[in-house]
């Protein structure tokens, strides 16, 4: 793992809405945001919020001859202060919303790290949200209910239009829990000391879905994978493509939004990208104001999209309405 750059600065914030959380996960977390060094001005401000199974630290990888993001911003010096927001949990994430079986994620994002950075740095009211995968739902989501926070969004493939992406999923895990753990998630969730396969990968995504979107039971009968009506419309009250066509107030608020995914995603969600983009001109964002684009790759090849996006962001968020 690299150093991160001294130009970062990291913060330590003791969260109010994380402490008491159900599992037991902590409540001071990380804060690494960079701004520029001409502190004579405000800036508008970007958060960037990580996938499942990472954390804000994880954005400081480096591959080989590759730069790590934060490295990417540090030489590409935008006009603007970047922030990079740790969502890890025991259960490798929180979809950035706020759930009894987690925590309150979006509460934290919003209320607490918002007013954090605006009180340390030279701030305007212009904010943006990026992320990829959970963190591009994330961004989608918390742009969508707090419009009086945020005005812009890129999301490199999110997770979205759960009935193909999410639920494509659920006969192989029925399988996994059958096979391995007796139809159970709770003995899945007692056994689990680290991820050994790719089937408890999957589990765990599913499991933590499950406590974020519900009541931390699935939506499918782990003996035949068919769906359990009920909790399977809880799970999509909470996709950003039925939420859209709720939310054409909060829609009329943004300043733009950038959506991608590459043709050839594992899990699909380059069909949910299309959804969204469909939703979002549906919801009256105009034509405009939408960047949207498929591109030749899978879910792991999107890493050199992230300044492409943090430019378009800053500049919309910078553009006078």
């Amino acid at each position: 793992m690299a150093s991160p750059h001294v130009t970062w600065q990291r913060h330590s914030l003791d969260s109010v809405a994380l402490h008491g959380n159900r599992l037991g996960d902590p409540h001071v977390r990380d804060l690494w945001v960079w701004a520029p060094d001409d502190r004579s001005r405000r800036y508008p401000t970007v958060y960037v919020l990580h996938a499942h199974m990472r954390s804000a630290l994880s954005w400081f990888n480096v591959e080989p001859f590759e730069r790590s993001y934060p490295e990417d911003i540090d030489a590409l010096a935008p006009e603007a202060v970047v922030v990079l927001v740790d969502g890890w949990t025991s259960v490798g994430g929180a979809q950035w919303i706020d759930s009894a079986g987690i925590g309150a994620y979006s509460t934290y994002l919003c209320d607490e790290v918002v007013p954090f950075v605006d009180e340390h740095y030279p701030t305007t009211d212009a904010r943006g949200l990026q992320g990829k995968s959970s963190g591009g739902y994330g961004a989608i989501v918390n742009a969508l209910e707090r419009p009086d926070l945020f005005s812009a969004v890129a999301a490199h493939a999110p997770v979205a239009l759960f009935e193909v992406t999410v639920a494509r999923d659920f006969a192989a895990a029925a399988r996994e829990l059958r096979d391995r753990f007796s139809g159970s998630l709770d003995a899945f969730w007692s056994s689990l000391n680290g991820l050994h396969s790719a089937g408890d990968a999957l589990l765990v995504e599913l499991g933590s879905a499950a406590l974020a979107f519900g009541d931390g039971s699935l939506p499918f009968d782990p003996e035949t994978a068919e769906l359990v009506p009920d909790a399977w419309v809880e799970w999509l009250e909470n996709d950003p493509v039925r939420l859209l066509a709720s939310s054409t107030e909060s829609v009329a608020e943004l300043r733009g939004v950038w959506l991608d995914a590459g043709r050839s995603d594992e899990y699909f969600l380059d069909l949910g990208a299309v959804a969204l983009w469909r939703a979002l001109l549906a919801a009256g964002l105009p034509e405009e104001s939408l960047r949207f684009e498929l591109i030749d790759g899978s879910h792991r090849g999107m890493s050199g999209r992230y300044p492409l996006s943090l430019a378009f962001l800053v500049e919309r968020l910078s553009m006078t309405f």
